[in-house]
């Protein structure tokens, strides 16, 4: 056989090879994004229906590819580099578990915040003789988002046959804060035993509003350790930016070389220290 048909065979033989690496790889990828998508959209439901906000899945799914390619080639068009372009994708793939975070954090701050006027409100209610079924319905119908919300799909939940401890207990799933669990435990403690409800609610009341009382001082003293983080976590990148901007070519070495990428790594992990040591101080447990 001659040298001619023999390298002839090995490159077919490579070709081979490759194509089928290739066509395996894009079966798994193609596999690994419809998991990822059926994980993407169950877990977008189940969230904004806690938000009770009814959106469609597959419309959260379009607009957070977009956010990814657009963050990607962003990224790769300002950097030049496919490294950077990957990493705006990732960082379009993390937004939404921030902002679903942030959101559902604020939530939980707003129905800490309206549950002390409900308390009160229930009271009264139980003293001037009404039951417990006819104050939580009157709270419903008269608080705001989100309190309104989870004490209507609490009637409800027991409309269609889920006891009251269940139907507390998915309150306080829902809305996992120390007062809901304080108002939860109560509830349910009546419910069983009877007792001076009323005056309990009155106290739990007044505790949870000084506790909120307390917990605006910590926000109002450490909002300066909070701004610094947040200035902290910027200010690296922006520098960065700009002196690309400035001076493109003595910043080349930094976005197409594996020293520039080992760089920017470091940078990112102290970063990411920093903001976590600043984090650690200005949190304080009450």
């Amino acid at each position: 056989m001659s040298p001619g048909a023999i390298d002839g065979i090995i490159v077919c033989a490579v070709l081979a090879c490759v194509s089928l690496l290739v066509w395996l790889a894009c079966g798994w990828m193609r596999d690994s994004l419809a998991r990822y998508r059926a994980v993407f959209t169950e877990t977008a439901r189940v969230r904004m229906s806690e938000f009770f906000l009814f959106v469609d899945a597959n419309q959260l799914w379009v607009a957070h590819v977009a956010l990814i390619g657009i963050l990607a080639a962003a990224c790769g068009w300002f950097a030049r580099s496919w490294i950077l372009a990957a990493a705006g994708g990732a960082a379009g793939a993390w937004l939404p578990r921030l902002a679903i975070r942030h959101l559902r954090a604020r939530r939980l701050r707003r129905f800490d915040a309206q549950l002390p006027d409900a308390l009160l409100a229930l009271a009264s209610a139980l003293r001037a003789g009404a039951s417990l079924q006819a104050g939580l319905r009157q709270i419903a119908a008269e608080a705001e988002a989100p309190l309104a919300q989870e004490f209507t799909l609490l009637m409800r939940e027991q409309r269609f046959g889920v006891g009251m401890d269940q139907s507390l207990a998915n309150l306080h799933a829902r809305m996992s804060t120390d007062a809901a669990g304080l108002v939860a435990s109560a509830l349910r403690i009546a419910t069983d035993t009877g007792g001076n409800l009323a005056e309990t609610l009155e106290r739990i009341g007044a505790t949870v509003r000084a506790r909120l009382h307390m917990e605006g001082r910590i926000r109002a003293l450490t909002a300066q350790g909070r701004l610094q983080a947040r200035v902290v976590g910027i200010l690296p990148w922006l520098l960065l930016g700009v002196l690309h901007r400035l001076e493109p070519e003595a910043m080349e070495r930094l976005w197409t070389t594996p020293e520039g990428w080992a760089v920017l790594a470091l940078v990112a992990a102290l970063d990411i220290l920093g903001l976590w040591m600043i984090a650690r101080i200005v949190r304080i447990d009450i």
